[in-house]
């Protein structure tokens, strides 16, 4: 077996396979210039666009495989009750009509094993070999790794949602809004939620889109993913003239099925009731071939990413006047518990570990 060299920059984006990293900018223009690039946009902070040398089909992971934290590590940056006040808060905002609808989340993070202690017991921390895990065992139509220990990113997402796609002029985007085990438990707020998002996308993308052109060819269509379902919606439109990616992605985001309506209030609650900044969680990851004026770009929602010797996983949802404390703290474990069960060395998923605070 080849030997891996776990400090090379890379990036599997989609079925490709990106290597032999060239340059990284922060600059969204040159995205509309010449190569093949990783993106990386945080919920907060500057832009990471890598362009790489060598694109091919991805191939199955030759390194060690995943070695993550135990189960009972994991804590939570909102602990349960702190989880409750917030939805209610959001909920005393909608009855105050300050605002319509606001992503609340909270992040998960346990301490990694270092290399060298996974490395005794036949694993590895690196992020790749996460991202092959989730490949096998949370499998998502969006998903990418993004490593470039340069600029301190590390990253595996197993995103079920396109935030931005691109091919030529044609654009579009398809939120996810509404959750459950199941379809049958899929309620009337879930698709007044997803309904409320689509508002919104189709009023981002009209700001760089040719007029007339914005159109929701389908809503509330129903994707099943592994442990739940999604409902979720398809709004398109045409760049218009002299719109490239960097004025796409002004005008759109942070994404609207992240955020909540009206984008800038619902930002200003965000910003009040997390305790800790997103980061990777709930921007967006991906790639652009700028020679084909093409692109995918995730909505980094079920990712992974490392930072300090700490793995971290953020989960949420939109709360609503019709949403309950309780429902939503539910829904959250429900999109962390598949993934949890994947990352940790003892494969579990431990809800009670994740309750915990903290900041204590």
């Amino acid at each position: 077996m080849t030997p891996i060299d776990e400090a090379a920059p890379l990036a599997v984006v989609g079925d490709r396979l990106a290597t032999e990293l060239l340059d990284v900018t922060d600059d969204l223009d040159a995205l509309d210039g010449e190569g093949f690039w990783a993106v990386v946009l945080p919920f907060e902070g500057e832009p990471v666009c890598a362009r790489f040398g060598r694109v091919r089909p991805a191939r199955p992971w030759p390194g060690r495989p995943w070695l993550g934290p135990r189960s009972e590590e994991w804590t939570s940056s909102l602990d349960r009750a702190g989880f409750e006040r917030g939805v209610r808060a959001i909920r005393e905002a909608i009855a105050a009509g300050d605002v319509y609808q606001v992503n609340l989340t909270r992040r998960l993070s346990a301490p990694l094993p270092s290399p060298r202690a996974a490395a005794q017991r036949g694993g590895s921390t690196d992020v790749a070999a996460l991202g092959a895990a989730l490949a096998v065992g949370n499998p998502a139509p969006f998903s990418a790794v993004v490593r470039l220990p340069a600029h301190g990113v590390h990253v595996a997402s197993a995103s079920p949602e396109r935030f931005l796609s691109r091919r030529g002029d044609r654009v579009w985007s398809s939120p996810i809004k509404g959750t459950a085990a199941t379809p049958d438990g899929l309620q009337a707020k879930d698709r007044a939620e997803n309904v409320m998002i689509v508002d919104l996308v189709r009023n981002d993308l009209g700001r760089v889109c040719e007029f007339g052109s914005v159109h929701v060819p389908s809503l509330l269509g129903l994707e099943p993913h592994p442990g739940l379902v999604h409902l979720v919606s398809t709004i398109e439109g045409r760049l218009r003239p002299g719109c490239g990616w960097a004025e796409a992605i002004a005008a759109t985001f942070p994404p609207g099925s992240v955020t909540g309506a009206p984008k800038l209030a619902a930002l200003d609650h965000i910003a009040r009731l997390e305790p800790v900044p997103r980061g990777v969680y709930c921007g967006a990851v991906g790639w652009v071939d700028a020679d084909r004026r093409a692109g995918d770009l995730n909505v980094a929602i079920r990712t992974f990413w490392v930072a300090e010797g700490q793995l971290h996983l953020g989960t949420g949802g939109g709360i609503t006047w019709d949403s309950t404390p309780e429902g939503e703290w539910e829904e959250t474990e429900l999109k962390a518990r598949r993934l949890l069960s994947v990352a940790n060395a003892d494969g579990r998923s431990d809800e009670s570990a994740a309750c915990q605070d903290d900041r204590r």
